[in-house]
């Protein structure tokens, strides 16, 4: 499978996208300082999308792709997408959210859809059984991969996931939890005009 075009883009060119884009969007929380702004709620928030993402990403790395398996990759992405959506509705309510921070929030929906769709074209037999359609019998049961990934690759995206993925969106956890903000509280970041408004100050400088 490691010859087919599709499993090589999956495996060196979608999953480090996945994991640069979350670390830059970690760095676009840090310059919009979280922890006084919308503080742990939003981080909280953050590690439940990384658990959701977490689990169907060790779920195609280490267990054989079959209809149960994409039935979770599936589940999970709307889950995320949901809980994405609470997220940014959240966080706009209490923090600038750039542009930038914008941007790496659409590659962080769409780099998952991008892996689900990369396992289904590898794994088409099992995605049509999984509705009743094909010549296959859906297979739900749970199982080590028959022919693993090297231990090398394995190695590096487990490293990333715990430098580029984990450590950050802890440390944000943790500076949110140390800050214990209020939730609506201001952002440095925010244009002065907002920053009245918020304080109730009029225009003219009253």
């Amino acid at each position: 499978m490691l010859s087919d075009p599709t499993a090589l883009i999956l495996l060196y060119f979608v999953i480090p996208i996945w994991f640069a884009a979350g670390t830059a969007d970690w760095i676009c929380h840090r310059a919009t300082h979280i922890e006084k702004t919308s503080g742990i709620k939003e981080s909280f928030i953050h590690l439940i999308m990384f658990t959701e993402a977490g689990i169907p990403l060790l779920a195609a790395l280490f267990l054989e792709i079959n209809a149960l398996v994409i039935a979770l990759m599936i589940g999970m992405f709307l889950i995320h997408e949901l809980t994405a959506l609470w997220d940014i509705n959240y966080a706009i309510t209490a923090r600038r959210v750039s542009p930038v921070e914008q941007m790496m929030h659409s590659f962080l929906e769409i780099v998952p859809l991008m892996a689900i769709a990369g396992v289904i074209a590898l794994h088409w037999g099992q995605f049509l059984a999984l509705f009743g359609m094909g010549g296959d019998i859906a297979d739900f049961s749970l199982g080590w991969k028959t022919v693993p990934l090297p231990y090398w690759y394995l190695s590096m995206v487990m490293g990333a996931v715990v430098l580029l993925a984990f450590v950050p969106y802890a440390e944000e956890f943790c500076r949110c939890l140390h800050a214990r903000t209020e939730p609506q509280g201001l952002d440095p970041a925010m244009p002065l005009n907002e920053t009245k408004l918020r304080l109730g100050l009029r225009n003219d400088g009253a």
